[in-house]
């Protein structure tokens, strides 16, 4: 049982599957984000991917994105001349932009700047998100602007995972 929310792994398993499935119910009729936070390896990338394939299902646009591979995106977008620099504009424009492993990247004064503008933009436009991190709330204060943190703590619900890393639980089972 977790102290602070006083939940089961199993319980917070099964609450996680019913804001996953609300939220993909509820897609084109609520403007939601989600804040997925916790242990490694306790479903946070698996719940995302099984949202993303319902909402690609239903001809929805998804795109995803790990931390470090969004700001090595982004970079290139930005810092790239001419006609070589990758298109930014299905990231700020998809109906779901998915970031897992906030945190994973080097922090820098570009991947503040870059994540301040994709959240607030995506926030103004009315555009979904769901961002996964093994970083507390705690913890992403000390690493992220206060403009970021606000913007994550007021605009996203948060979904706490914790347990055992299932990739060692099944490593386990298969010795």
């Amino acid at each position: 049982t977790n102290d602070s929310t006083g939940l089961t792994e199993r319980e917070t398993a099964r609450r996680a599957y019913k804001m996953a499935k609300e939220f993909v119910a509820d897609f084109d009729n609520s403007f939601q984000n989600l804040f997925f936070y916790g242990d490694t390896g306790v479903g946070k990338t698996f719940l995302s991917h099984c949202i993303a394939h319902d909402l690609l299902d239903s001809a929805h646009c998804v795109l995803y994105f790990s931390s470090f591979e969004l700001f090595d995106f982004l970079a290139g977008s930005a810092f790239s001349r001419g006609s070589d620099a990758p298109d930014d504009e299905p990231i700020f424009d998809c109906d779901l932009l998915i970031i897992d492993d906030l945190g994973t990247e080097l922090t820098t004064a570009f991947t503040q700047s870059a994540l301040y503008t994709l959240i607030n933009s995506r926030l103004i436009s009315g555009r979904k998100s769901i961002i996964s991190s093994n970083l507390t709330m705690l913890e992403l204060r000390r690493r992220y602007t206060p403009q970021i943190v606000s913007r994550i703590d007021g605009e996203y619900k948060p979904l706490f995972f914790f347990g055992r890393d299932l990739r060692i639980v099944k490593r386990e089972r298969e010795a």
